[in-house]
């Protein structure tokens, strides 16, 4: 399946300036008055949890409003970074508290939350959102302790998940109640941390969050420089000698690769596309060299070339010549050249699920999901834990 919301790290910008924007425009969409439960919880052991919820619809931005109820549409400034102009912060309550709020039909939206502030938001022309950065030592929010899960609610269905991949913070748990009464969860990470890397310390010393290794990179540039070199020539090498297959696992089919006489290109049949050879960036990006979109790049080749990502990601396209459907969980991350950051992730989270790498929902169509989503074409009610998982789960 693929992944409905693609990710990206926006790069370091200064603090707002000017003038305030103008007041958010607080409105109710009337073509479809349809809204979801959302039950907040917070298990962070803070005096006060805040939550965010912010998103589009087919008129645009929307945020919803600190009554967990009014839909905000803030207004194209003309500067960038204005204030939203209206109070977005939901306060969920102290420790145990739960609360319940109604978003209306949203794509590509996100739940923030935050221990014991409110984040900040702004808004540039457009209007586009400006998010918290957890890579830009001058953002506002950077020695705040926050996190967020991600969901789209159409006329289809509700998916929702858990995202490390920027990085991992406060710990956040799904429980999703179907349609047909059924629960579907995702327990997400246990309470506490244990990494000695890539951590990112607060004022008092205590660690906030793990970075992901693109967001390690930001903060310092070439930290993974050269990393996959090694792993990349033994796969190049491998598939100048054989035939590598990859199952689009849509209306393509299998398409077959070698590398040419160049030893540089892998090259697909079928219009699945040629591939140079990825750097460490390409790899934890999934969305750079020759995983790149853009002009002359079909939906075949970045299909197969999400497929190369994951098994770069998991450093199991050496070994296996079937991807994905030859794959196997057990498999994953055994190279010593591999992912590390998504290992510990998958090793760390209760039922080893939560998006590790942008592709982490790639796999065997039969086989055992790692990306931690919930989803269901007519969702009863979404809780939402924050701090351990929900019991249950």
């Amino acid at each position: 399946m693929r992944k409905f919301l693609r990710k990206y790290l926006r790069k370091p910008s200064r603090l707002r300036s000017g003038p305030g924007a103008p007041a958010a425009e607080a409105t109710t969409d009337a073509t479809d008055t349809a809204t979801l439960n959302l039950v907040l919880r917070n298990d962070t052991g803070a005096a006060q949890l805040y939550a965010h919820i912010t998103g589009t619809d087919d008129k645009g931005l929307v945020l919803l409003a600190a009554d967990g109820t009014t839909q905000l549409r803030p207004p194209s400034p003309s500067s960038t970074l204005q204030p939203v102009g209206a109070d977005y912060a939901i306060a969920v309550g102290g420790r145990g508290a739960t609360r319940t709020v109604k978003v209306p039909r949203l794509s590509g939206a996100r739940i923030w939350f935050c221990r014991d502030r409110a984040l900040t938001f702004f808004v540039n022309p457009g209007p586009s959102l400006v998010e918290p950065s957890a890579t830009n030592p001058s953002d506002p929010n950077y020695g705040l302790d926050w996190a967020f899960c991600e969901f789209t609610w159409n006329q289809q269905q509700l998916y929702a998940n858990v995202s490390y991949v920027d990085f991992v913070g406060l710990p956040i748990s799904l429980s999703l109640v179907t349609g047909s009464g059924a629960v579907k969860s995702v327990p997400g990470m246990p309470a506490g941390r244990g990494w000695d890397k890539l951590v990112v310390r607060g004022a008092d010393g205590k660690p906030l969050r793990a970075l992901s290794p693109v967001a390690g990179g930001v903060l310092v540039p070439g930290l993974f420089d050269g990393y996959y070199q090694p792993y990349v020539d033994a796969v190049w090498a491998k598939y100048a000698k054989e035939d590598l297959t990859v199952d689009t696992q849509f209306k393509w089919g299998k398409v077959t690769g070698r590398v040419g006489a160049d030893g540089q290109t892998l090259t697909f049949s079928s219009g699945g596309g040629s591939f140079g050879k990825p750097s460490a960036a390409d790899i934890f990006s999934c969305s750079t060299g020759p995983f790149a979109g853009g002009s002359g790049v079909s939906d075949e080749q970045l299909n197969v070339g999400a497929r190369l990502a994951a098994a770069l990601n998991r450093s199991t396209l050496a070994a296996n010549p079937q991807q994905p459907e030859g794959e196997r969980v057990d498999a994953y991350y055994r190279e010593a050249i591999t992912n590390h950051y998504a290992r510990i992730c998958h090793e760390t989270s209760v039922q080893g699920r939560g998006y590790a790498f942008p592709y982490d929902d790639v796999g065997p169509s039969t086989g055992k999901d790692q990306s931690g989503f919930v989803n269901d074409p007519n969702p009863q009610e979404l809780t939402i834990g924050v701090g351990k998982p929900l019991e249950g789960s």
